[in-house]
């Protein structure tokens, strides 16, 4: 049984079940039923038509349903008639699923969980532990999100910045669980750019090349956290740098920048350096110069600190962070960065603890603590 297989044309059995009248409640129980069907059937007597078959098995069983439904007999008489067992049509409608997916009546974290449940085919299960929450509370946040789809219709342009954001959402949780979220996230983009010709789906899917590239190096055998500029380049994935840089340069070239494409560059530009000692810093805060006036964002303007500290010394980035509010996150941790290189190690020790007390997971706050417990530990030398 090839779950790969099965997982690539769950999206595809869906949509055509929804185009057919069903909701998207409805539609998910009956494709759910057929897979079910599937594992126990194909093993023995694998279908040549392996999408016509889940289709022609699930809207069998979206059929029963509605008919031992009589609450539902209204709606089931709109339903066309079962269409005969055939070639399931060759038109991928899985971009309109995720349109549907990260609809704007839904919060981040609904859409995130009903786009790895409808277009990823993952459990609930998988998920409830990728988000190391019981899965009962992962089941009523994908019930409820997909009661609130459940009217909407094919029959509007969706919104692929919502989409892409909703992406990004998942790719940056990373990996917990028995879920690898951010190759997941790759695979859905890559699914997205298949289907739709736009640059910033193509930033997104170089962003996250570029980014899951480094990911071998970014922690030491115990788990603790490595900083970019110590992280071992030999560890870094050239296959999946190189796609990345070829695809960010064809997205460049259609001249249409937006705020992916924009992290994409940066994040080449770190990859292309031999060396830490080598990025081209100068061009890096050129590229956040521009990711900040494509988005406003205060936490682009953080970054963008560090890359002016880098490329014109560290008073310049402590002068490019004092507009900034010191409530945003990671603000800490950049000041006391920035205060270690610019010599005064006292305030560099307190912020570091400071920062250390709001990191958002366990492993930051480890490496915060490290870097204040280190300068801490030279004070006491020096006196």
């Amino acid at each position: 049984m090839d779950g790969a297989l099965i997982r690539s044309l769950t999206p595809g059995v869906l949509t055509v079940l929804v185009r057919r009248g069903a909701d998207f409640a409805a539609a998910e129980d009956a494709v759910q039923d057929a897979l079910v069907e599937a594992v126990r059937g194909w093993p023995a007597d694998p279908p040549r038509d392996p999408k016509g078959w889940l289709v022609t098995v699930a809207w069998r069983r979206f059929l029963d349903a509605a008919r031992a439904d009589t609450a539902r007999r209204r709606r089931e008489d709109r339903v066309e008639e079962e269409p005969a067992p055939g070639p399931a049509p060759d038109a991928d409608d899985t971009l309109q699923l995720y349109f549907l997916c990260a609809h704007p009546s839904l919060t981040p974290s609904s859409a995130v969980a009903l786009t790895l449940r409808a277009v990823g085919g993952l459990t609930t299960r998988q998920i409830a532990r990728a988000y190391l929450v019981p899965e009962a509370t992962m089941a009523q946040r994908i019930s409820r999100a997909k009661r609130t789809v459940a009217g909407v219709r094919f029959d509007r342009p969706g919104d692929v910045a919502t989409v892409l954001r909703v992406l990004y959402l998942v790719f940056n949780e990373g990996y917990s669980g028995d879920v690898d979220l951010a190759a997941e996230a790759i695979r859905l983009t890559r699914q997205l750019a298949a289907s739709v010709d736009h640059p910033e789906v193509a930033g997104l899917l170089a962003l996250m090349l570029l980014h899951h590239a480094r990911r071998a190096a970014r922690t030491a055998p115990d788990g603790s956290l490595v900083p970019l500029a110590e992280q071992d380049r030999g560890r870094w994935d050239t296959a999946s740098i190189a796609e990345g840089v070829e695809i960010l340069q064809a997205a460049l070239a259609r001249d249409r920048l937006g705020e992916f494409q924009a992290q994409a560059a940066i994040a080449a530009l770190h990859a292309d350096a031999p060396t830490a000692g080598e990025t081209d810093w100068v061009q890096i805060v050129e590229w956040y110069d521009e990711l900040a006036r494509l988005t406003g964002n205060p936490v682009v303007r953080l970054n963008r600190a560090v890359a002016v500290g880098e490329a014109d010394g560290p008073r310049a980035g402590l002068a490019a962070l004092a507009g900034l509010d010191g409530a945003l996150p990671r603000y800490a941790a950049v000041a006391a960065y920035l205060h270690e290189r610019d010599g005064d190690v006292d305030t560099a020790a307190r912020l570091y603890a400071e920062a250390a007390h709001k990191a958002p997971d366990l492993a930051e706050r480890d490496h915060l603590t490290r870097q204040a417990a280190r300068l801490n530990s030279r004070r006491r030398e020096d006196r």
